[in-house]
């Protein structure tokens, strides 16, 4: 159902301008305004939160998009505005073709996605969301099979990595585990190669390890500031490091991340 909007104050696009706290952070937020949502920002973005299953309460497009996606949607409420109007209510400074508000995806276990990846990411309190959403881009490119996080990461959700990730978070599945050291117990008890992503030194260098292709592996990587805590490296089956030169220590972490990616990816 279209629905031609004129102001940028219609409070019926109140929920397009909430901030991610607004629409879901925390699991003890969920009987709060707005949790359980999440905002699919342009129209590749929402045709991805389409695919995978997710339940739309309303867009917000111009009207060749708004046209289009009412076609699919017919239940759905697809408010059309000019380019002024979308450019001020997403406060991204760009008016998109399509912004797309959505039902969230039910949680999935951790213990469910370890058994069912033969790759997984884990994301140790990476808290920045532009860096998890480029790590999602990568490891949902490069074949890889989940993410899990640990806690103090961002949200795969978030409005900024969903954007970084084109959409990406919403084909990669991924599970939350707030102890860190009882999800690396779970994963050496599946049989799962746990490999630490560290500039150290004394790791050895990425590309002197393979593993054979039946190998479970887990790509364990920390926050840009921190990286990995020392209980997670000594924990870890194998550290390994990206060799640099010209003096360089180290690497952002989503471009380290997707060297590695690539190195122990699936052939």
């Amino acid at each position: 159902m279209i629905t031609v909007v004129e102001s940028e104050d219609d409070p019926r696009l109140d929920a397009f301008r909430w901030r991610d706290r607004q629409l879901a952070s925390k699991l003890d937020r969920l009987e709060q305004v707005g949790a359980g949502l999440f905002v699919a920002e342009g129209d590749l973005v929402v045709q991805r939160a389409l695919a995978a299953g997710c339940t739309p309460d309303a867009l917000l497009c111009d009207e060749p998009m708004g046209t289009h996606f009412a076609q699919q949607l017919h239940d759905t409420t697809i408010y059309v505005g000019n380019e002024d109007l979308r450019r001020e209510v997403t406060g991204l400074g760009v008016p998109l073709k399509a912004v797309g508000l959505f039902r969230r995806p039910g949680l999935v276990d951790p213990a469910v996605l370890i058994r069912s990846s033969q790759r997984i990411v884990v994301a140790e309190a990476l808290d920045n969301p532009t860096n998890l959403g480029a790590i999602i881009r990568s490891a949902a490119a490069l074949g890889w099979d989940g993410l899990l996080l640990t806690e103090g990461s961002a949200d795969p959700l978030a409005r900024r990595a969903l954007r970084v990730s084109m959409g990406s978070g919403l084909q990669l599945p991924f599970a939350r585990h707030e102890n860190s050291l009882e999800l690396h117990a779970m994963l050496q008890e599946s049989n799962c190669a746990t490999v630490a992503l560290t500039p150290h030194r004394n790791a050895q260098e990425i590309h002197a390890t393979s593993f054979p292709p039946e190998q479970k592996i887990a790509l364990l990587l920390g926050s840009e500031r921190d990286g990995l805590t020392a209980d997670v490296l000594s924990r870890a089956h194998h550290q390994l490091r990206i060799p640099m030169f010209r003096d360089t220590d180290s690497l952002n972490v989503a471009a380290a991340a997707a060297i590695a990616l690539f190195a122990l990816g699936p052939r």
